[in-house]
């Protein structure tokens, strides 16, 4: 049997199998020439997917892992964390744990580790570091009974909250900093509570990153959808030049812009200077509009505008204009044939535009740093606070743990409700 690529083949009429005239089945040869192009096309690829495994996804694996997993104490406190993580949290802790507590306290200034311990401990309880460091100093002093001279070197080791901390911290993997990123507390008997009501901070940060971010995206569809529908009923030639002006924000840098809008939301500024030239303002009583929620609205609105006009243009793009003027033909009025037959089309871009300017503003930091003042910080600036100042990595991990849990849940409710499979880029 001749097959159209030119190899000569033949028919073995016992068990109807194609042979090809080197004798291999042609089914057999015709897997292996597509697992062989497949291969090619896996080793083209191969090279990108192994620099996002191992820049991108191992990193951020490794660094979430902080939020539920650090060994500080139990790395450098080998003798006391056998002991006391059997230890009630209730009942006195014995002469075996204060021996150890004192062997631990030795080598640690030995090597010079029972900083990291003393801090460890101090983020379960406040005020514990100049305890460990300056017991640590009087520790080659110490001598049996363990448990009255370490209390007589200082009497904050008989108060049984600091032996609940060092519990508390001797657990390598802990729902501890998972749950201060709640605003909840990890108590040593394995039970939650709330923090007190001055110090729930985060899910308040929570809440107004998620309202900014939802505003964000609503402003941006209703600037850019005029602008998008413009740019798509205009001819080619002028749809291009002001496309062009759409796209000029990317070839300026993101500190560039937000460091003019600081020159624009002042209180002297090109804005307020405006209101008052037309009377909408005096001069003594001018807008605040920066270091608060506000300017951090209008300065991610005006950068992340482009993302939403994008997606939307090229959707409108492909709307054919006869529809529209088929239905004006019916007799259907110019808010009819836009609400009813042009309107449904663009749902796409709306929800491609939608999500891609919501995941980017909900960790938005720039702006929010240099514009947001306290009403207008995020919890991204949070993060990274606690990543640079107070070198808190694991509650760091912790939050971003929440944050990418709930956009993961934002997506799938947009799912079930919109469908990704709606979502077009053109």
């Amino acid at each position: 049997m001749g097959l159209a690529s030119g190899m000569e083949s033949t028919k073995d009429n016992h068990n109807n199998v194609v042979i090809t005239s080197d004798g291999i089945p042609l089914k057999k040869k015709l897997a292996k020439s597509l697992f062989q192009s497949r291969l090619r096309a896996f080793g083209l690829v191969a090279p990108l997917l192994l620099l996002i495994l191992f820049a991108f996804v191992i990193p951020i694996l490794i660094f979430l892992s902080r939020g539920v997993y650090n060994n500080t104490f139990e790395r450098h406190m080998i003798n006391l964390t056998p002991l006391i993580s059997s230890w009630d949290s209730n009942s006195e802790p014995t002469e075996a744990m204060f021996e150890a507590l004192v062997l631990d306290l030795k080598a640690g200034k030995k090597s010079k580790k029972i900083g990291k311990v003393a801090t460890r401990v101090n983020r379960e309880l406040s005020g514990t570091r100049s305890l460990f460091t300056s017991s640590a100093r009087k520790a080659k002093k110490l001598k049996a009974p363990f448990k009255d001279s370490l209390i007589k070197a200082n009497k904050k080791w008989d108060n049984l909250e600091v032996w609940r901390a060092m519990k508390l911290t001797s657990i390598s993997v802990t729902p501890a900093f998972l749950a201060s990123a709640l605003d909840m507390k990890y108590n040593a008997d394995g039970t939650f509570e709330r923090k007190p009501e001055e110090r729930r901070i985060h899910l308040q940060l929570f809440l107004r990153t998620l309202e900014i971010s939802l505003i964000v995206v609503l402003a941006g569809l209703f600037l850019g959808y005029p602008i998008a529908y413009l740019l798509a009923s205009l001819p080619v030639r002028t749809s291009n030049l002001l496309l062009i002006l759409v796209l000029l924000p990317f070839w300026t840098s993101l500190l560039v812009r937000t460091t003019a809008w600081i020159a624009m939301l002042q209180g002297q500024g090109v804005l307020n200077d405006l209101s008052v030239v037309f009377g909408l303002a005096t001069d003594e009583d001018r807008f605040s509009l920066i270091y608060n929620k506000t300017g951090t609205l209008i300065s991610m609105t005006h950068i992340l505008l482009p993302f939403m006009i994008l997606p939307l243009y090229s959707v409108m793009k492909t709307i054919p204009p006869s529809y529209v003027r088929a239905a004006k033909s019916m007799g259907a009025t110019n808010w009819t044939a836009f609400w009813r037959i042009y309107f449904p089309q663009t749902i796409p871009g709306i929800g491609a535009g939608g999500i891609l300017v919501f995941i980017l503003a909900i960790s938005f930091y720039i702006t929010p740093a240099l514009i947001g003042g306290q009403d207008g910080t995020m919890i991204s600036n949070f993060i990274d606070f606690h990543m640079r100042k107070t070198l808190n990595w694991s509650l760091a991990a912790a939050m971003g743990g929440v944050l990418l849990v709930l956009v993961l849940f934002l997506y799938w409710i947009y799912d079930r409700v919109v469908g990704i499979d709606n979502m077009k880029l053109g």
